[in-house]
């Protein structure tokens, strides 16, 4: 009786479970394995050639070549390469076969015949617009940044002086500003409240620099 109790359960689950498929049918080799083969190789080869064709390479494919067993054997796809962009100038056997030393040295003489010689010129003088130099301005001061040399009224912060150069996009053009309001002896924008001369952090140390070396 236990027996059959275990028997019902074992069919109704076999019954339940789906069918496996047989991953051989419908493929076609079942009788004739090596004309598969054959087939199969030919429509992989045909992919290769696809996808080398798109991407602008030449394919040569050959007949599959079989073994003492029929079978076909692999690897029956040649592509070779043929892509004119590609620059071969790293290879020296392709370079060697088209260059000579004659080559070279006629190519040279044809940039020589090209070649074209420019005298340099005089720099041009500077217009004297009235404007104020910065550069001449930092050569003829002595005194270094944060020296006081000037007499200041009044007293700035360090927020007052911010504001005041906020108005300029540069230190050179506050600096500039500061010449022609009458600095440096004057500075009714205060724009230099340590009385050094330079304005809005202004340094002249660079254009010193280069004019000594």
């Amino acid at each position: 009786m236990r027996l059959t109790l275990l028997a019902v359960p074992c069919l109704v689950l076999a019954a339940c479970d789906p069918e496996i498929p047989d991953s051989a049918a419908g493929v076609g080799f079942e009788d004739d394995y090596p004309s598969y083969l054959a087939q199969r190789e030919a429509e992989l080869t045909g992919g290769a050639a696809n996808d080398a064709a798109a991407a602008g390479t030449d394919v040569a494919t050959a007949e599959p070549v079989l073994d003492e067993n029929g079978n076909p054997l692999p690897e029956q796809t040649v592509v070779t390469t043929n892509n004119p962009g590609i620059s071969d100038e790293q290879s020296f056997a392709a370079v060697s076969e088209r260059e000579s030393i004659q080559s070279d040295a006629a190519r040279i003489e044809a940039q020589r015949e090209v070649y074209e010689f420019i005298e340099p010129t005089a720099v041009p003088e500077r217009v004297d617009d009235g404007a104020p130099n910065i550069v001449t301005f930092a050569l003829q001061s002595t005194n270094a940044v944060g020296e006081s040399v000037y007499s200041r009224r009044g007293n700035t912060t360090a927020e007052g002086l911010a504001r005041s150069c906020a108005r300029y996009g540069s230190s050179d053009l506050a600096q500039e500003a500061f010449l022609a309001s009458g600095g440096p002896e004057k500075d009714p924008k205060r724009l230099d409240p340590d009385g050094d001369g330079f304005a809005c952090y202004w340094d002249p140390t660079p254009f010193r620099n280069i004019a000594a070396n």
